[in-house]
């Protein structure tokens, strides 16, 4: 069965400035597909070319098997969510929700019923007549949405929708986004920079960045089996390891040189030949960090450090552990109430031990990407 929306190389120049490089996506039908970027990566142009806002210069796309590449935006069956609402001032909550079915002419009694059922779907039945500018950010983000549902599309397009709104309303907006997809059972295309956000709500992500893709998978895949340092870098935060492998252990493991740190073991699953360069992404939450020297594991990795920087969360802590001519990033949960425990402090000697199989072999690697690095840095 073929993809609902399909991008098939598609191209966008501004001039000499090329905003999308050749892009192909197969996005199936009812999933939520998130496109997650940096700003400037491309993902907001391919979203506008798929409203029919800006129109490719290469390459075509799809919906349900329809080339709509030239089709004009009040021909598609698609609506458009954006960050600021667009909302009409002067006209009620239920005139801006059937402001679409109004236009087109839609009877009277059928638009009534989508309207109820529009504000029963987004919990604003008691907030039916008031004005826009009566309403919160998080409730006028719900109008905007069931105002574009109301109008049965095939794809819902959410660009930046959440981006307004504080990080609690954000976090409520998106279990309620989720709800509603549920709901509807529709293709949601959202496009966002934060990355919790496309980790909470997307059956699949696109990692883009300079125009072209970089990645595409589930949340847990992406994150957790980056292809680049890029990936590695922008899906949540990593310790990047370079070295040269050594010698293998078995047909999975092998020894890998990293200065003069000496050997650490890895998982080896992309083929490697003594004296190939190594790229290893590291993600803090996989180090265990102790006072004491673990004890020894097959296939774990251990090496005595000593704190430089210390960042508190509530949940968790972050440790910034300088072992040798690395310097690592741990993370210790709080499982236990920590006010009855000694805690480390900086200075402190420490040993850091994770294993062979939780860190993930990059197939491309930049050093430039180390710069997109969200762990902040108490130094």
């Amino acid at each position: 069965m073929p993809a609902h929306l399909v991008f098939e190389n598609v191209s966008r120049r501004f001039g000499t400035f090329t905003a999308v490089d050749r892009v192909s996506l197969e996005i199936e039908k009812g999933e939520t597909f998130s496109l997650l970027g940096p700003s400037g990566c491309g993902k907001t142009t391919l979203l506008r070319m798929a409203a029919g806002f800006d129109i490719p210069d290469g390459g075509r796309i799809l919906l349900s098997g329809k080339d709509i590449t030239r089709l004009p935006p009040d021909k598609r069956p698609v609506n458009t969510i954006f960050q600021s609402y667009a909302l009409f001032p002067h006209l009620s909550i239920r005139e801006n929700i059937t402001f679409g079915p109004r236009i087109a002419k839609q009877g009277k009694a059928e638009t009534a019923a989508d309207l109820e059922r529009m504000l029963h779907l987004v919990d604003l039945t008691a907030h039916a007549d008031k004005k826009p500018a009566q309403l919160s950010g998080g409730q006028k983000q719900r109008v905007a949405i069931a105002r574009a549902l109301i109008n049965r599309p095939e794809v819902l397009l959410l660009d930046e929708p959440l981006a307004a709104l504080d990080l609690k309303l954000r976090q409520r907006l998106l279990v309620e986004l989720d709800a509603i997809h549920d709901e509807v059972g529709i293709t949601f295309l959202y496009v966002t920079h934060d990355q919790g956000e496309a980790m909470s709500i997307s059956d699949r992500i696109a990692v883009m960045n300079k125009g072209t893709i970089e990645q595409t998978g589930t949340p847990s895949r992406i994150y957790e089996a980056p292809r680049t340092s890029f990936v590695a870098a922008f899906i949540g935060d990593t310790n990047f390891i370079d070295g040269k492998a050594s010698t293998p252990i078995d047909s999975r493991f092998s020894r890998c040189v990293i200065g003069s740190l000496g050997e650490i073991i890895i998982d080896q699953d992309k083929p490697l030949s003594p004296g190939d360069p190594v790229h290893l992404s590291l993600r803090p939450e996989k180090i265990l960090i102790s006072r004491e020297k673990p004890q020894p594991a097959p296939l774990e990795n251990a090496f005595p450090g000593t704190i430089e920087d210390i960042i508190y969360y509530g949940s968790h802590t972050r440790y910034w552990v300088r072992c040798g001519e690395l310097r690592l990033c741990a993370e210790m949960q709080h499982r236990t109430y920590q006010l009855d425990s000694t805690p480390l402090k900086w200075g402190d000697p420490v040993w850091l031990h994770w294993h062979a199989n939780d860190g993930y072999l990059l197939e491309q690697y930049r050093a430039e990407d180390e710069s997109l690095l969200t762990l902040p840095d108490a130094g």
